[in-house]
Order: C-alpha cells, then sequence, then structure tokens
C-alpha cells in the first residue's frame, strides 16, 4: 500500500517510519511520504494561507497549492483522497478495514482555521475524523489515520491473527493479557490461562472482556453486533488457528534438527 500525506508540517511524520511501520517499508509492504505543500505555493513568499472571505478569525489554507500538489502526486490514477476534517466521518474499525483494501490514498491534512472549499470540492472524495475534539491541525488525525489502516495491511504485522482478535475487531474489546513471570509482586496469572485447554481459555477471555461479565470497566460498551455464542465460536476459530500454526513451527524445527543431526552422522 501506498499512503501520501499532504501538509505544511512533514517533520511531524518520522515516527510513522518507525516500529512496525518502518519495517514494513524496509520490507516493500507499505510506502508513506509526505509532500510539502508550501513547495506547490505559486505566491512570492509561498506561504499556503490567506484571510478568509466574510472576515473571521484565523487564516484559511489556500486552494491553489493543494489542488496543485494533490494534482502532481495523483497523476493519471485512481487514488482514495481523503481530507482529515472534524466534520468527516469517525474513523472506526470498520472504516479502517475498508481504507486497507485500497492500493494507494492520499491524506491532506488541515492547518489554521480550514481549507478553501473548492480545493475540497475538486479534489476531495471524503472527510474523515478521529473524534470529537479540536486539534491544531490534521497532522496527528493522519498519523492515527495512516497506523489503524497500515496495520490491517498483509504482512505489516508478525502475526495475522493479531490484527483480527485485537479490540473493536471481533465487536468485543480485549481482554486483559499475561506473560511471564507466573508471579509478579503477589499477583499470579489466571489459573485457565495456564491448563492449555482451548476452551476454557476461550471462555475466560470471553468472560473478561468488557461484554463479559466477570470485570469492571471504565468505559462504556456497547455490545451491538456480536452476540456472546457468536463471538466464542469466532474467537475459538482464531484461537484453534493460532494453536495449529505453533505446533507447525515446532515440527518444522524439530524436522530441521533431525536432519542436522543426521547429516553430522553422516560425515
Amino acid at each position: 500500500m501506498k499512503i501520501t500525506i499532504l501538509t505544511t508540517f512533514p517533520e511531524m511524520f518520522t515516527p510513522l517510519h518507525t516500529s512496525m511501520l518502518g519495517r514494513a517499508e524496509k520490507a516493500g509492504i507499505l510506502e508513506i511520504r509526505e509532500v510539502d505543500i508550501r513547495a506547490y505555493s505559486k505566491n512570492k513568499h509561498h506561504n499556503t494561507d490567506d484571510a478568509p472571505f466574510g472576515g473571521g478569525a484565523g487564516m484559511v489554507m489556500l486552494a491553489q497549492p493543494i489542488v496543485d500538489a494533490i494534482r502532481d502526486v495523483q497523476g493519471g490514477r485512481k487514488v482514495k483522497r481523503i481530507y482529515l476534517s472534524p466534520r468527516g466521518e469517525t474513523l472506526t474499525q470498520k472504516k479502517a478495514e475498508q481504507l486497507a483494501k485500497e492500493d494507494e490514498l492520499i491524506l491532506l491534512c488541515g492547518h489554521y482555521e480550514g481549507v478553501d472549499q473548492r480545493a475540497l470540492d475538486l479534489c476531495i472524495d471524503e472527510e474523515i475524523s478521529i473524534g470529537d475534539y479540536v486539534l491544531t491541525g490534521g497532522e496527528l488525525g493522519a498519523m492515527v489515520l495512516v497506523d489503524c489502516v497500515a496495520r490491517l495491511v498483509p504482512g505489516v504485522l508478525g502475526s495475522e491473527e493479531s490484527a483480527q482478535t485485537e479490540s473493536f475487531s471481533s465487536g468485543l474489546l480485549e481482554y486483559p493479557q499475561y506473560t511471564r513471570p507466573r508471579e509478579f509482586e503477589g499477583l499470579t496469572v489466571p489459573e485457565p490461562l495456564l491448563n492449555g485447554n482451548h476452551a476454557h481459555i476461550v471462555d475466560w477471555q470471553l468472560s473478561e472482556s468488557p461484554c463479559g461479565a466477570g470485570r469492571r470497566w471504565r468505559r462504556p460498551i456497547s455490545t451491538g453486533a456480536s452476540s456472546r455464542a457468536t463471538s466464542r465460536r469466532w474467537w475459538m476459530r482464531c484461537l484453534t488457528a493460532s494453536a495449529r500454526r505453533t505446533r507447525r513451527r515446532k515440527r518444522r524445527r524439530r524436522n530441521s534438527h533431525e536432519s542436522d543431526a543426521r547429516g553430522c552422522g553422516a560425515r
């Protein structure tokens, strides 16, 4: 997937080129680049904003550099063009899954009091908001959208079921997680996670998710689409598939060791 971010502050996006997304870029799975809108301004001082018609506080981003930048980046290709806007559709996991199916995205980051509407009319396909609060610009919203969408692209995460079983993907928020050691400062890992019985593990995970009865959560939960029975079947399939993959990896390692041992014996 290729994602181009149009902004007047390209230096803000360094974090997108680190960690998992950075590794995916190096592997050729993702291509994320920032384009400075100022470079397309035809004004003498390369400014990208001006006072609004009709008066009012603040400045408005000019249409010309935005339109020229989008047209240059897009070329003749069909590309989904998104403006990060407080009036846009709220970003959800379902929306991220839809966007992850696109081959290429262009994201426009607004700033100041907004963008000249003519730029949006000419070059934007849809507007997306990351929530009902005010930010100084669209850059942070673009970073959230990129991270949310890119991690759904096959190969970006180390394990495909990680994206499938995390919060919101199954209609449930995620259950508590534990790792080694079994006991830490008097707190122990719940017994169902240690006994190896997948059915017991799934029951515990469902009971401890916010839609279950086992734990009190600060966040209000909408139990919406997924019934407990449907979620249990879905979760069991994910867990079983993960166990099969683990067994296959162990078999491959064992076969590799046995092959090495035979080779040593032959010499």
